[in-house]
């Protein structure tokens, strides 16, 4: 089980009141939240491994120096306040050192890798795994790695933990007209505003999913461009034509690496935590409470 940790506190931070704090009043929701969330993740499904895959880079300099305007509206989103605006406090961040020590305490790997995206360490572990592989995201972009014959899915938080949605192959041919092969190529197409990615003007997801029916995959349709016969209308020719430069690199932005080189770290699901001492530690400071015991209890049997 490979969890995007950074998709999963966020949510978490978001569906946890705030009210929910340490006994110095720091809010810990996204702490406890994320506690919660692999408890029953680990009741429901019993994972023989799992990882908590973290971002090192969410905005790696090799994905930007081939599409600059990769996620360059969060950078102006983190920029501070001006002077006639409101600074809002930021009560996420903090949470984050406590979650990476509770999880280095419990003996959970935590693995990040310098240069790249969560989604690229997953990528890499997915790429390796010789058997079943659960994905636990609240981001789309890793249906590329649904493959059935592999046994790779993707559990998708709906609502909480407690609501999750399990994609696989049938799920993404249903919804997009793809399979986890083909969804790279169709996030491409169609664009992504909220990573950056501005797409091929006035391809839309049909008009992607229909396009990708009909010639196999990118590669396809960009043989078909040229292809006086292909069953392309003009218009479509013409903005798949000018969109070329985009095309020829979007593919290395969009899809996810497996290539990334992965720490030896152990990656068994822990019975036990790995240093009590500095869990009590951290479970006094912080009050985490029911939510450090529920999991701990179910680590443990």
């Amino acid at each position: 089980m490979l969890l995007d940790t950074a998709s999963l506190y966020f949510r978490a931070y978001f569906g946890v009141p705030d009210s929910v704090r340490a006994p110095d009043g720091t809010p810990v929701n996204a702490v406890r939240g994320l506690l919660d969330f692999i408890d029953r993740l680990v009741k429901d499904h019993r994972p023989d491994h799992l990882v908590a895959c973290m971002d090192a880079d969410w905005r790696p300099h090799w994905r930007v120096e081939l599409i600059p305007s990769y996620k360059a509206h969060r950078v102006a989103e983190e920029r501070p306040a001006g002077p006639d605006e409101e600074e809002v406090p930021d009560t996420l961040s903090p949470q984050v050192p406590v979650i990476e020590a509770v999880l280095d305490a419990l003996g959970i790997a935590r693995v990040g890798v310098a240069g790249y995206e969560a989604d690229d360490v997953i990528g890499t572990y997915t790429a390796r795994a010789t058997g079943p592989v659960d994905i636990v995201t609240g981001d789309r972009d890793l249906y590329q790695l649904v493959d059935d014959a592999r046994g790779v899915r993707v559990l998708y938080p709906v609502k909480g933990v407690g609501t999750l949605n399990l994609v696989d192959e049938a799920a993404l041919r249903e919804k997009y007209g793809v399979d986890g092969g083909g969804y790279a190529d169709l996030a491409l197409l169609r664009g992504d505003p909220s990573d950056g990615l501005p797409g091929v003007p006035g391809i839309g997801e049909k008009t992607a999913a229909k396009l990708l029916a009909e010639f196999g995959d990118l590669a396809g349709i960009q043989v078909a461009v040229d292809d006086p016969k292909a069953k392309l209308t003009p218009t479509q020719r013409k903005r798949l034509t000018e969109a070329a430069p985009y095309l020829a690199v979007a593919p290395k932005v969009v899809r996810v690496a497996d290539d990334v080189p992965l720490p030896d770290t152990g990656t068994a699901l822990p019975h036990g935590p790995r240093d009590a001492g500095a869990l009590d530690a951290l479970a006094a400071r912080w009050g985490l409470g029911g939510s450090l015991q529920r999991l701990l209890t179910t680590l443990t049997t």
